[in-house]
């Protein structure tokens, strides 16, 4: 019985923390706003960054007539992916991903944010 409760306790655990790494796409759309002044997420229009329309699963530095830095360059050479675990990676530390890239971006500390941010992303992605 203790065993049946054990893996009916474990089996719930998964369940709930699966939907966590969904993400929350309205709590994503506030920590957007931190990146709105560089990304536009909907409309393929550059500002300081690239615009993030389809970044999900999108090889990096792709938009044409966005003049992206060497560093990234160098990575999309090597077949640099926007995966979702990428863009976690990416978003943790922008610097320590892409060393000497253009984003002053420090990155999102709180692994929630960046679930929830990129589950916002992700809802975008056609």
């Amino acid at each position: 019985m203790k065993l049946r409760i054990a893996l009916v306790a474990l089996f719930a655990a998964t369940i709930s923390s699966g939907a966590h790494a969904e993400g929350d796409i309205e709590a994503g759309i506030k920590v957007y706003k931190k990146c709105k002044a560089c990304h536009v997420p909907d409309a393929e229009k550059n500002k300081v960054g690239p615009h993030l329309v389809n970044i999900v699963d999108r090889a990096a530095g792709s938009i044409e007539g966005y003049k992206y830095s060497k560093a990234l360059k160098a990575k999309a050479a090597e077949g640099l992916v926007w995966t979702m675990e990428n863009l976690d990676a990416y978003l943790t530390k922008p610097k320590a991903f892409i060393p000497k890239g253009k984003m002053a971006f420090p990155g999102l500390k709180k692994p929630k944010d960046r679930v929830n941010v990129l589950a916002y992303l992700k809802s975008l992605t056609k």
